[in-house]
C-alpha cells in the first residue's frame, strides 16, 4: 500500500469512510475560495464529528508530518483556509460539528461547536430572547470557528466589538493532539495568561478551535434604521458624531457606501431597489437599538436626521417604517461582495485608519489606484464607526483573458493602498485576516520585534509546523 493510501486509510478509520473525500470532484469545493482567487489541492478532506475525532486526526498528522489546513464555511477572502498546490495537506472541515452545547440565560452565555454557522448561533440566542450581535453578509454559511480564528468584525463592531470581545472561553486541539478545554462562561477570571486570545485571530496556525463559549446580550425591543445621501465623507463623519452625541451607545451600526458601490449592487443583485430619489457621492446606513420598548428611539433618530437635512449636511434621507423596509436597506449593504465579484476582476482591501482620517485615506488611495490603472473602477464600503474602510478596486473582466499578468497589477495596487493606510496610522487588515493574501506585507507592518515574538509563539505551539502552514507568517 502506498504511503498516502495508508494515511488516508487511517483517516477513514478515525472519522468513517463516508466522511473522507479524495476525488478531485469531491474535494473541489474545499480547495478553492469562493471568489476564485485561490486554488490548491488536498491529499484528502476529513469531516470529523466531534473534538475527539479532531484530536485523533491532529495526532495522526503530527505523527506523519502531514500539513493540516482547518476550514470552516470557506467564506474568507484572504486565502487563509485554502491548501497549497502540492496536494500533501489534509483539509479539516468542521461542518459536522454543529451542536449548540448549552445556553445559560442567567450567565448570558452560549456554548457551541466550532462548526455551527453564525446564523445558527443567532437563532439559538433569539429563541432564548437573547442577542448574539455578530452580523456578516455570509452569516448563513460562515462558521463560528472561522469567525473566531479570523477575529471577524462585521457591522455591529461599533457597539459590541469584534469577535475577540464576544468570546468567553475556547476549546482547542493543540498541534500534538492535546485538547485544552477553557469553556468557562466567566466574565472575570484573573488567573494568569488569557490563553484564549492567542487563538483568536491566529487563523488556525496555533491550534484547531473546536468549541466556544460566547457572550449573549439582552434582545433589542426597539430599533431604527435609516439611509442618508451625503455630499462627501466629511458629512458622513459629522452625521455620525451627531448621532453619537444624541444617542450614545444606542448607535449600533454606521456603514458607508459610495455611489459606485451602490450602483454595482443595483446592477448585479436581484430584488434590490434604489432607496432614495436623490443620487449622491456617498450614503450612510445607520441603525440604532435599545432594550427598552419605546417610540422615543425612533423620534430621536428622526430629529437628528432632520437637523442634518435642514442645515444641508445631508441631501436626503429615508427611515425604515417596517421590518421589511429595514431588511431591504440591509440587503444593499450585505450584497456588496456578491455584486463586486460579478462586476469584474476584484482587488479588495481591508484597511482601517483613525476615523478622522477616513476622507483623506479614501481620496488619496483612490487617486493612487487610478494613477496605476486608469481603467480601474474604485468602489468603497465600510464601517465608518470603527475606521474600517474596504476600498475595492474593480478591473475590466476582459483582463482575465487579455494575457496581461494579474499578479504585478495586484501587487502594485496593494502596495499603494496599504502604504497610505500605514502612513495615516492605520492597519493593513482590520477584520479579514492575513491568510496568504498579504502575508508578504506583514513583516514590514509589524517590525522585527513584533514579528520575532509572533514567530516564537508559532514555534512554541506548533514546533513541527503542520498547522495551516504558509498562512500568516
Amino acid at each position: 500500500m502506498a504511503v498516502n493510501d495508508d494515511f488516508v486509510a487511517r483517516v477513514r478509520a478515525v472519522v468513517g469512510s463516508g466522511h473522507v473525500l479524495t476525488g478531485p470532484g469531491d474535494t473541489e469545493p474545499y480547495v478553492a475560495d469562493w471568489r476564485g482567487r485561490y486554488r490548491g489541492a488536498a491529499l484528502c478532506v476529513a469531516r470529523p464529528a466531534d473534538t475527539a475525532e479532531v484530536a485523533a486526526l491532529v495526532r495522526l498528522c503530527a505523527e506523519r508530518r502531514v500539513p493540516l489546513v482547518p476550514q470552516g464555511g470557506n467564506t474568507g477572502v484572504c486565502g487563509g483556509a485554502i491548501p497549497d498546490g502540492s496536494g500533501s495537506a489534509l483539509v479539516l472541515c468542521l461542518t459536522r460539528m454543529n451542536r449548540i452545547r448549552n445556553l445559560d440565560r442567567h450567565s448570558d452565555a452560549i456554548t457551541v461547536d466550532a462548526g455551527c454557522t453564525l446564523a445558527e448561533v443567532q437563532r439559538a440566542a433569539e429563541e432564548a430572547d437573547r442577542l448574539f450581535p455578530m452580523s456578516l453578509g455570509s452569516e448563513g454559511t460562515c462558521q463560528i470557528g472561522g469567525n473566531i480564528a479570523t477575529n471577524a468584525g462585521g457591522t455591529a463592531v461599533l457597539r459590541y466589538g469584534p469577535m475577540r470581545d464576544l468570546v468567553l472561553g475556547l476549546e482547542v486541539v493543540l498541534a500534538d493532539g492535546t485538547v485544552w478545554s477553557g469553556l468557562r462562561p466567566l466574565r472575570k477570571d484573573n488567573t494568569g495568561y488569557a490563553l484564549k486570545h492567542l487563538f483568536i485571530g491566529a487563523e488556525g496556525t496555533l491550534g484547531i478551535i473546536t468549541g466556544a463559549t460566547l457572550k449573549l446580550f439582552p434582545a433589542p425591543r426597539s430599533a431604527g434604521t435609516a439611509l442618508l445621501a451625503l455630499p462627501d465623507l466629511d458629512a458622513a463623519l459629522e452625521v455620525f458624531a451627531r448621532l453619537r452625541s444624541a444617542l450614545g451607545d444606542r448607535v449600533t451600526t454606521a456603514e458607508i457606501l459610495s455611489e459606485s458601490q451602490l450602483a454595482a449592487v443595483l446592477a448585479h443583485v436581484p430584488d434590490t431597489v434604489r432607496p432614495l430619489e436623490t443620487r449622491a457621492p456617498w450614503y450612510l446606513l445607520v441603525e440604532v437599538t435599545d432594550t427598552l420598548a419605546t417610540d422615543a428611539l425612533a423620534d430621536m433618530l428622526e430629529e437628528t436626521l432632520a437637523g442634518a437635512l435642514e442645515d444641508g449636511t445631508a441631501a436626503d434621507a429615508v427611515i425604515a417604517r417596517s421590518g421589511a423596509q429595514a431588511a431591504a436597506l440591509w440587503k444593499l449593504r450585505h450584497s456588496v461582495s456578491e455584486a463586486n465579484r460579478k462586476s469584474g476582476v476584484v482587488i479588495g482591501h481591508d484597511t482601517a485608519v483613525p476615523i478622522s482620517q477616513i476622507p483623506g485615506f479614501v481620496a488619496r488611495a483612490t487617486a493612487a489606484v487610478e494613477a496605476i490603472r486608469p481603467d480601474a473602477r474604485v468602489v468603497a464600503v465600510g464601517h465608518i464607526g470603527d475606521g474600517n474602510v474596504h476600498l475595492v478596486v474593480i478591473l475590466p473582466e476582459a483582463l482575465r483573458t487579455s494575457g496581461e499578468p494579474l499578479d504585478p497589477i495586484i501587487r502594485a495596487v496593494n502596495a499603494a493602498v496599504l502604504d497610505i493606510s500605514i502612513e495615516l496610522g492605520g492597519t493593513i487588515s482590520a477584520e479579514h485576516g492575513i491568510g496568504q493574501s498579504i502575508r508578504g506585507q506583514l513583516a514590514a507592518f509589524k517590525g522585527p520585534v513584533e514579528m520575532g515574538l509572533m514567530q516564537g509563539i508559532k514555534r512554541l505551539f506548533d514546533p513541527l509546523g503542520i498547522l495551516n502552514p504558509g498562512k500568516v507568517l
